[in-house]
């Protein structure tokens, strides 16, 4: 009689609902999961391709990773999330399965952005006209690298300490991590928009990408909210904030495209050539702006003949 009782700290209530998954639920979860790997292939692909990380803010990527590790942290830490796992023991597979998809898509989407953390740091762009440019640039995404990765495990331990130690603290430390990871994504794309915005390009972010996220933002928000309820507010608002901001992006990239599509018809080019020619453009200002070792000496040496010839 023993061996068939259940452990005490499983929710029997909370089992009994995940038992018979809803069929409709658990497909649209998997497609969300499904969909949100495919939607960052393109970035990754695109970055890979141009062999270059320009047009991404190093800033952007900083909070991204920081708000992907908080997520996690989040969901991992929420009651619900602990209960939806402690009943993989009396559960089927399948239920076990379609009750854990919530933390599966989160936890794939952070994986999905530190592959592009970490193509941030391997495809630092080579063609600046200064090479203290280039040494600032690499300087920015190792530092990126290392203080997110130093954050990851950080938030790991301090996670692991307060659930051995201090369980009460839970959903404190949930809460907490969720509004950090909120508050870094509302802040993660002012960065980014301020650099499109100033390149006048979307470089190497991916314009698909934004397409598929920023209506699939509010797809996941959406169905976490189904799987989490009002009690787990801190964990789907981030992906409706992302959502917003990475449509306002998304805007201003589609403008762009606008304006090179206008150039390249009354050129008689294509909208690729019309891009790469406003690039080349904009690189050869940067390259005469930026100032060379001999700019003063070739300005004091053209003030003298000046005056010789009066």
């Amino acid at each position: 009689m023993a061996s068939q009782q259940k452990p005490p700290f499983v929710n029997r209530e909370r089992c009994n609902e995940l038992a018979d998954p809803d069929i409709a639920n658990f497909v649209v979860s998997l497609i969300i999961l499904i969909g949100l790997v495919l939607s960052y292939l393109p970035q990754h692909y695109r970055i890979i391709a141009r062999r270059s990380s320009e047009g991404l803010s190093s800033y952007w990527v900083l909070l991204g990773a920081v708000a992907g590790t908080c997520a996690i942290a989040n969901i991992l830490t929420l009651p619900t999330s602990r209960d939806d796992a402690a009943c993989c023991k009396v559960n089927s597979r399948f239920s076990c399965t379609a009750g854990l998809l919530g933390i599966a898509q989160i936890s794939m989407q952070w994986a999905c952005f530190f592959l592009i953390m970490f193509l941030f740091l391997i495809f630092i762009p080579r063609n600046s006209p200064s090479r203290s440019c280039i040494s600032t640039q690499a300087k920015e995404a190792i530092t990126v690298t290392a203080f997110c990765t130093m954050h990851f495990f950080a938030t790991v331990l301090a996670g692991a300490i307060i659930t051995f130690a201090y369980p009460s603290r839970l959903q404190s430390f949930a809460n907490a991590m969720g509004l950090i990871a909120s508050g870094c994504g509302v802040i993660q794309y002012f960065p980014q928009i301020y650099t499109t915005w100033k390149l006048q390009q979307v470089g190497s972010l991916s314009v698909p990408m934004m397409c598929v996220q920023t209506p699939g933002g509010f797809v996941f928000a959406a169905s976490l909210f189904a799987r989490l309820g009002w009690e787990g507010w801190s964990t789907w608002i981030v992906y409706v904030v992302l959502a917003i901001l990475q449509g306002v992006l998304l805007g201003m990239a589609m403008w762009f495209h606008v304006r090179d599509r206008r150039v390249a018809r009354e050129k008689g080019i294509t909208v690729e050539e019309a891009a790469e020619e406003r690039e080349q453009d904009d690189e050869g200002v940067a390259e005469a702006q930026s100032p060379g070792e001999r700019s003063p000496l070739l300005r004091r040496t053209t003030g003298k003949k000046d005056d010789n010839q009066v």
